[in-house]
């Protein structure tokens, strides 16, 4: 399991780069560095796409290290797999969303805006984990509950894996300024 936890946090590492990456990207960029800041914003944002994307591709390969699937288990266990990752971008578009408006006003939070984004990354939260309990039915009932089970653990140990290193990577927001 060490081999496979660590590839999971390589992964992980690598999307911790483009956490840091893009607040640093959404940092507010002087007046005469405008035309600068977007073609920065631009690569970034590339960037980004191509670790989540190198993100996905580890996480699917230590999922099917970890399932230990015989071949036509893998042919059932593949789409469900491919469905709920596509839900799973989806939703994490509005993690990044969200991070993204936390770096952007990071300098000058209200009270207002930190408490519409603590709610909005609660609400990520909740959705992620409905649509871990719906793909856990699905499994389920492809593959049975001893499998569907196994992939919730290592689905679980990777998303904890990951927001660790999500969380580490964003400072904390100021001190309240109301009591």
């Amino acid at each position: 399991m060490s081999r496979r936890f660590l590839v999971g946090a390589f992964a992980a590492t690598m999307l911790l780069g483009g956490a840091a990456v893009m607040a640093q990207a959404t940092a507010p960029a002087a007046p005469g560095k405008a035309a600068t800041a977007a073609s920065k914003t631009q690569s970034v944002d590339e960037d980004i796409k191509l670790l989540r994307q190198d993100v996905r591709t580890e996480k699917s390969r230590v999922m099917l290290n970890a399932l230990q699937l015989s071949a036509e288990q893998t042919q059932k266990f593949l789409p469900i797999y491919k469905a709920y990752d596509e839900e799973l971008t989806k939703l994490n578009d509005l993690r990044v969303a969200n991070i993204r408006e936390y770096a952007a006003n990071y300098g000058s939070m209200t009270d207002a805006k930190a408490d519409l984004l603590v709610n909005q990354a609660i609400s990520y939260y909740r959705k992620r984990v409905e649509l871990l309990a719906n793909y856990y039915d699905k499994i389920r009932a492809a593959l049975g509950t001893g499998t569907a089970a196994r992939f919730v653990q290592v689905e679980a140990l990777l998303l904890n894996v990951i927001d660790l290193q999500i969380q580490t990577s964003l400072p904390l927001v100021s001190a309240p300024s109301s009591p």
